[in-house]
């Protein structure tokens, strides 16, 4: 049983066009002209079409796999509660102070 939130059919216009319903549009906020699509063919002859939002070039570094790695260990050690956050910067100094003077 499928999962899927839209199943029908769509024609394939001159040039390759393809509409997509208006619901399914509106669902995934793909109503502004010049919104990508990610296009996968798969060995199977299925066709899966992803939304894609662009990467502006001075932030493509966001996205490296480097990067993301280390987010995703940011990210680990803020679940596990190694991490402080302060309300403002004076809170922070103040907490280095601390830090310097038990030492």
């Amino acid at each position: 049983m499928s999962t899927a939130e839209f199943h029908g059919y769509v024609g394939v216009q001159s040039r390759g066009l393809i509409a997509l319903p208006a619901s399914v549009r509106e669902r995934l906020h793909l109503n502004e002209p010049g919104t990508q699509l990610e296009v996968t063919e798969r060995p199977d002859g299925v066709v899966e079409l992803r939304a894609a939002v662009p990467v502006p070039a001075d932030q493509a570094w966001f996205w490296t796999e480097r990067w993301q790695q280390r987010e995703r260990e940011v990210d680990e050690h803020v679940s596990a509660g190694r991490v402080a956050s302060f309300a403002n910067g004076d809170a922070f100094l103040e907490s280095l102070d601390a830090v310097e003077s038990e030492q």
